[in-house]
């Protein structure tokens, strides 16, 4: 396992659909901010915005990261997303294989 800035982290997003979502993914990867990002479609979520109580059909994005780029992942994401609001939530990832963590690292920036 590696820690700081060389520390793999997932980000999860949710986007109105697979097209919205894979649009901010091939945006990431272009960039060279993330090594992957995983569109699973079908999800359903049922949320609290402004006052009232919404449903949506949504598409969950898991995309992996290093902690370092972090704070651009978050910036370029956001000016992605069609969402003025997008959900995006950083969660360390504490060890994983080893093979797989070092594609990681090497796929970003």
């Amino acid at each position: 396992m590696t820690s700081g800035g060389d520390g793999v982290v997932t980000v999860l997003m949710t986007a109105p659909g697979t097209d919205a979502a894979e649009t901010v993914v091939r945006g990431l990867l272009d960039d060279r901010l993330v090594a992957c990002g995983n569109v699973l479609p079908g999800a359903v979520s049922l949320y609290r915005w402004e006052g009232e109580v919404h449903r949506e059909e949504e598409a969950v994005v898991v995309l992996k990261t290093l902690r370092r780029l972090v704070p651009r992942v978050l910036e370029r994401a956001g000016t992605l997303h069609p969402y003025e609001v997008p959900e995006l939530l950083v969660q360390e990832v504490a060890d994983g294989a080893p093979a797989y963590l070092e594609w990681v690292r090497r796929e970003c920036g």
